[in-house]
């Protein structure tokens, strides 16, 4: 059953993202928030290789390729934006001053734990980055996933499988399917695609949840993948 596409799961997790603060996004899917901020929404977003205030993606005719994220995205910069070292961007988030990092995971618990560095598959080494950094420094952790394994098995659990990351960080997590808040008593649904019921959403998640009690549908713009 198909659910949202990248850019549909980037523009959701960005509409949560609160006027004023500064915002870390994680290579993948993470870093496309930036390009579906809403507007008039003032927000510094920092990329952990030194920039301080990415703008949107460049243009191809616009990209200047000495200026990249995390991901190697070409970017574009917003006004007062800043260029550091690395030293200096990571003080910035060893000393708590990212209110928010998005990142992609493989596996989140409701607990909060969450794996994101080693899948386990073969011929995809482990790849550690400054996440576990980003887990620990910044003052909230949201998560990006598709919902299920591409074999189905479900990425929301009980107790994750693989290498953690961090332990007990995860507040929010954005799937292809719903939106999903971590809390002291697990995993709450905010939002559900109108097209999936809970009773399937029951079937592709591997740990209990209950329903919020604003629980609504996910409802988002048509965007090309």
């Amino acid at each position: 059953m198909p659910g949202l596409n990248r850019n549909q799961m980037a523009w959701r997790a960005a509409q949560d993202i609160a006027d004023g603060t500064v915002v870390n996004l994680g290579i993948g899917i993470p870093v496309l928030a930036s390009d579906h901020l809403p507007a008039g929404r003032d927000v510094f977003f920092q990329s952990e290789n030194g920039v301080i205030g990415v703008g949107p993606a460049a243009a191809p005719s616009d990209a200047d390729t000495d200026l990249v994220d995390a991901g190697s995205r070409t970017i574009t910069l917003r006004s007062g934006a800043t260029i550091v070292d690395s030293t200096a961007s990571f003080a910035m988030i060893r000393g708590g001053h990212i209110d928010v990092t998005i990142l992609g995971a493989f596996e989140v618990a409701s607990n909060g734990d969450f794996a994101n560095w080693d899948s386990r598959i073969p011929d995809k080494g482990p790849l550690v980055g400054g996440a576990m950094d980003l887990a620990v420094g910044a003052r909230e952790v949201w998560a990006i996933m598709e919902h299920n394994t591409r074999a189905g098995a479900p990425r929301l659990l009980e107790r994750c499988a693989l290498p953690l990351t961090a332990v007990r960080c995860v507040r929010r997590v954005f799937t292809d399917i719903a939106v999903v808040d971590v809390t002291d008593a697990g995993f709450v649904v905010r939002e559900l695609l109108a097209e999936i019921s809970v009773e399937q959403l029951r079937a592709r998640t591997g740990a209990p949840f209950t329903l919020a009690a604003d629980f609504r549908p996910l409802v988002v713009p048509p965007l090309a993948a």
